[in-house]
């Protein structure tokens, strides 16, 4: 019965029978782990990190923040409501490879298209399911993410190879390898059940958005607020997005270090020197970070999940909110124009800051709830008010 649930994932064995095909997950360290493969053939190598969210793995596979990384999801049944063509972040799946502990072979929900692993096949992507992801999870809590091999098959000795082979995330400029080729135009908004997405109509602010691997709800939830967006390649320099006349900078999401990523911190400072209101989120934060003489470092196992707890220091409330990052923000190098505004309460990381002489400020997290709490999202509503500002005092 299962062959026919789930096509492709059994493979004819020379007496006929139908059995899984075996893939080996191998670490960086020795570990291995032996389980089915349940997406391409292949192999894949990339740094492996867990994610704890219990929902939303079509989001966290099409987060363009990914890429990069196999990311490991705690939560153990993933795959049981399949996948549709509207719960998705981007253009395609950016996960470099996907650990699970369980993929059940049936699917069940009234929106579903395809089943999970027919979605991973189509999109080109290696993933391994059958293997003890607590074991795992708790070998990277101590050690650390660390470079991984995904490999179909069971060739244990390449598998090891190719994870000892990861140079690591440190020193990749992953942002303009995601990135949008050309400028363009965004104006759809948020998704409704039984609407679809809304097509908000245009307000008066209008926002430049740099697409360093930015989420498509971001970009919904600022056209929802009015916004008319353009959208620009992340190594548009910066006297060309002020061409546009832009109210706002939007600076977004996105992966790998943010240190190689020259340009954008160029453009940032450039922005900041006009005194425009400027928001960054994520890989964005830690662009303005950098912009203003702070420090990044590379984190030992990341914040990735859509259960992490963060305090506003002005008004002491605690939000629920959804992480994905592998680097963070030194917030002790940073100058004295900067504010912390919120930090983690998992580790007292820091999670946004804003300026003390300029409209400008910044999230660590991902406040657009894609997938995760909507406790957040009012940042988007501050950063329209800065423009209202602007445009009260112009």
């Amino acid at each position: 019965m299962l062959p026919q649930l789930l096509p492709g994932l059994f493979s004819a064995g020379a007496d006929g029978l139908h059995r899984p095909s075996p893939a080996i997950l191998a670490l960086a360290d020795g570990t291995v782990f032996r389980g089915i493969s349940i997406g391409a053939p292949g192999h894949t190598v990339a740094e492996v990190v867990f994610n704890t969210a219990m929902t939303g793995y079509q989001e966290i596979l099409t987060d363009p923040s990914y890429a990069g990384q196999i990311v490991t999801l705690t939560y153990p049944h993933i795959g049981n409501t399949g996948v549709n063509a509207e719960d998705v972040e981007s253009r395609q799946v950016f996960a470099s490879g996907l650990i699970v502990r369980d993929c059940p072979a049936r699917v069940s929900n009234f929106r579903a298209t395809s089943s999970l692993p027919e979605y991973l096949k189509a999109q080109g992507i290696v993933a391994i399911a059958g293997i003890d992801t607590r074991k795992l999870t708790r070998i990277l809590r101590e050690k650390g993410a660390q470079g991984g091999c995904i490999l179909v098959g069971d060739d244990v000795d390449r598998a090891v190879a190719l994870a000892r082979a990861f140079p690591g995330m440190s020193g990749q400029d992953l942002a303009k390898t995601v990135s949008i080729d050309s400028r363009g135009q965004w104006d759809q908004g948020t998704w409704q059940l039984g609407q679809g997405y809304a097509h908000p109509k245009t307000g008066k602010y209008h926002v430049v958005a740099y697409d360093f691997g930015v989420k498509s709800n971001i970009l919904r939830l600022l056209a929802d607020r009015g916004c008319h967006i353009t959208l620009v390649p992340a190594q548009t320099p910066a006297e060309d997005a002020l061409k546009l006349n832009p109210d706002g900078l939007f600076l977004a999401n996105g992966p790998g270090d943010p240190e190689p990523c020259e340009y954008a911190i160029e453009a940032t400072r450039a922005f900041l020197d006009r005194k425009l209101p400027v928001f960054g989120i994520c890989l964005g934060h830690q662009i303005m970070g950098l912009a203003v003489g702070g420090k990044t470092r590379k984190m030992k196992t990341g914040h990735h999940g859509a259960n992490h707890p963060v305090q506003d220091l002005d008004s002491k409330r605690v939000f629920i909110t959804s992480q994905n990052h592998g680097f963070e923000v030194d917030a002790a190098t940073l100058p004295k124009n900067t504010r912390v505004t919120h930090i983690s309460l998992f580790d007292g990381t820091l999670q946004g800051f804003e300026l003390s002489d300029r409209p400008a400020f910044c999230f660590q997290g991902h406040p657009e709830a894609s997938p995760g709490p909507h406790d957040i999202l009012v940042l988007f509503d501050k950063f329209i008010s800065q423009m209202a500002g602007q445009a009260k005092t112009a």
